[in-house]
C-alpha cells in the first residue's frame, strides 16, 4: 500500500527539467492586465489576430524581458528565458497561423521626410513626440470604441524590442480592429513608409525625456502625533480638508460594518474625503489609482495620544509604473501632509 501511494505522489510531481508551463506562467504574471485569453484590459489585447499576425515572436520575448519604462508593462527580469519562451507561445496559441518573420535589416529612409508624415499620419494619436496616447488603456481611460491606447514609439523597451521591418510592416499593412489603418490604402507610398520609419526609429537617438525611477520610499503610510484632543483633531482635519478644496464625504468610525452597530470603538475615526476633478483626472491617466482614492485619513487615540494616519500615495506609485500618475500621486503626498500638518500642529 506504502509503495502505491509512493508511486502515486510521484506521479503527481513535476518532472525534473520539465518544460515551463506557460499557461500557468501567463495567468500569474500577464492576466491581470491583458486578460484571461487575452482579450486586454489595463493592457492590450494580445489576442487580436491582427496583433498576432502583425509581431514575430523577438518581439513578444523582448516586450516581456524589457517591458516599456514609464508605461504600464513592467519588466519581468527575473523570469529565464525559458519562461518567457513559455508565455510567448501561450500567446502564439491564440492564432491559427504561424509567427512571421521579419529580418532585422535595418530600413533605408529619409527621416526629415518622415518626420513630416509622421505630424501629419501618426502624431494625433502617438504623440507629436512619439509619447504615446493618455492613459492605461481600460475603457474609462479610452473611448470605448478603441481596444487599445497608442502605444508610446520613443519608449527605449519598444525600440529595443521592434525591428524597422516590422514597423514597416504594420504600417504597411495596418491593425484590424483597432484605430491603426494601412498607410498605403491612405496613399502613402512604400518610400514614404520607409521615410516614416527612420524617424521613428531616429526616436532612439533623441535625447528622451528621464523617465522617473520608483521613489524610493519604505513607509506605506504618514503619520502624525496630534497635539490636540480626538474630537478637537476631527474638526481641524475637517477644516484643513475645506481649505485644500476638499469636499468632506463622512465621518465614521473605523469599525463601522465589521463589528454589531454600537459595539464601534469611538476612539476610531475615519474622514472620507474628495476633490472630484483631481479624481476624475488621476481615473482617466490611471483607473488603478482608485485602490486610494477617494482619499481617507485616520484618527486613532490610544494610551494617551492621539495619531493621525493616511495612507502614503509616493509608496503606492512604485506599484504602477506609470509615470504620468507618479505627478498625482506626488500631489497628493504633498496634500495629505499638508492636511495633516495643518491639524495636528
Amino acid at each position: 500500500m506504502r509503495l502505491i501511494l509512493l508511486v502515486f505522489f510521484l506521479a503527481l510531481m513535476p518532472a525534473a527539467g520539465a518544460a515551463p508551463d506557460g499557461g500557468a506562467l501567463y495567468a500569474s504574471h500577464c492576466s491581470a492586465c491583458h486578460g484571461d485569453k487575452g482579450g486586454g484590459g489595463v493592457g492590450v489585447p494580445l489576442s487580436l489576430p491582427s496583433f498576432l499576425e502583425s509581431v514575430d515572436d523577438d518581439f513578444l520575448a523582448k516586450t516581456i524581458r524589457y517591458g516599456r519604462p514609464g508605461r504600464v508593462m513592467p519588466a519581468f527580469s527575473k523570469l529565464s528565458d525559458a519562461q518567457i519562451d513559455a508565455i510567448v507561445g501561450h500567446i502564439r496559441g491564440w492564432s491559427k497561423k504561424p509567427a512571421p518573420q521579419f529580418s532585422m535589416q535595418p530600413v533605408q529612409g529619409d527621416a526629415a521626410n518622415g518626420r513630416e508624415l509622421y505630424a501629419s499620419y501618426c502624431a494625433g494619436c502617438h504623440g507629436a513626440d512619439g509619447e504615446g496616447g493618455k492613459g492605461t488603456g481600460v475603457t474609462f481611460s479610452r473611448r470605448r470604441d478603441l481596444p487599445i491606447i497608442a502605444p508610446a514609439l520613443n519608449n527605449d523597451g519598444f525600440l529595443a524590442a521592434v525591428s524597422d521591418q516590422m514597423i514597416r510592416h504594420t504600417l504597411q499593412y495596418g491593425r484590424e480592429g483597432t484605430p491603426m489603418r494601412s498607410f498605403l490604402v491612405q496613399g502613402l507610398t512604400e518610400q514614404d513608409i520607409d521615410d516614416l520609419v527612420s524617424h521613428i526609429r531616429s526616436f532612439a537617438t533623441q535625447e528622451a525625456a528621464p523617465v522617473k525611477s520608483p521613489v524610493d520610499v519604505s513607509d506605506t503610510i504618514i503619520v502624525a502625533e496630534s497635539s490636540y484632543t480626538l474630537e478637537e483633531t476631527v474638526e481641524n482635519l475637517k477644516a484643513s480638508l475645506v481649505g485644500q478644496n476638499f469636499i468632506l464625504i463622512r465621518t465614521d468610525t473605523l469599525e463601522h460594518g465589521l463589528v454589531p452597530e454600537g459595539e464601534e470603538n469611538q476612539k476610531e475615526v475615519i474622514l472620507h474625503f474628495c476633490n472630484f476633478s483631481f479624481l476624475f483626472d488621476a481615473l482617466v491617466i490611471d483607473p488603478r489609482v482608485g485602490m486610494f482614492l477617494p482619499c481617507r485619513v485616520t484618527v486613532i487615540e490610544k494610551n494617551d495620544k492621539v495619531m493621525v494616519t493616511a495612507i502614503n500615495p509616493l509608496y503606492l506609485s512604485r506599484l504602477f509604473n506609470n509615470a504620468e500618475l507618479d505627478e498625482f500621486c506626488e500631489k497628493m503626498h504633498e496634500l495629505y501632509s499638508a492636511i495633516i500638518e495643518d491639524a495636528t500642529l
